[in-house]
């Protein structure tokens, strides 16, 4: 019976041991017209995709400092605004927690939704990334070569100009999800 009871703890240990944590991934957008929403989301399916992901999605009106620092990535959603982001998403990432550190070496990512194209969504994404940065956090791009600074969507131009977002910026939002929960699955 001691042989038993002895074999089965050492293989419950072994499960144990075996187990990853769950990651935590924090989405957390700004949106007017429900365009930044509507990618958060596609972000969001994106990074629920990957099984051992707990996802919280949230408007930065709605995001606590507790959900960054229980985050193990966090992925920023913004309008594009002359080239910027939205001076609420700008206020939000000022206040921050910065003494201690307290966010370095959590993954960063951005995604940002812009009237046309060309219209200053890699300016903007790359804002969100240098922010990041100074936080130490480390920074992801998007999934290839067409998305190297995270998702970005076009909402008002051309063939773009429609009532909801084209399905090729759905789809770089869902990669972009998907690739952020990936690598911090691997991160320790």
């Amino acid at each position: 019976m001691k042989l038993y009871l002895t074999l089965f703890f050492f293989l419950i240990s072994q499960l144990s041991y075996g187990q990853v944590k769950t990651k935590n991934l924090l989405i957390a957008y700004y949106s007017k017209t429900a365009n930044t929403q509507s990618l958060a989301e596609e972000v969001a399916k994106g990074a629920q995709s990957i099984p051992g992901v707990q996802v919280v999605l949230k408007s930065i009106a709605q995001t606590t400092t507790k959900d960054l620092l229980d985050a193990d990535a966090i992925i920023i959603g913004s309008p594009v605004y002359n080239a910027n982001l939205a001076p609420e998403v700008v206020k939000f990432m000022s206040a921050w927690p910065f003494e201690g550190n307290p966010l370095k070496n959590k993954i960063g990512a951005a995604f940002v939704t812009a009237g046309g194209i060309s219209a200053g969504e890699e300016l903007a994404q790359m804002n969100v990334l240098h922010s990041m940065l100074i936080f130490g956090m480390i920074v992801v791009g998007g999934d290839d070569w067409t998305s190297p600074f995270g998702a970005s969507a076009i909402t008002n131009e051309g063939v773009f100009k429609t009532e909801k977002l084209d399905n090729l910026f759905l789809q770089k939002g869902f990669t972009l999800g998907k690739r952020v929960a990936t690598i911090a699955k691997k991160m320790n």
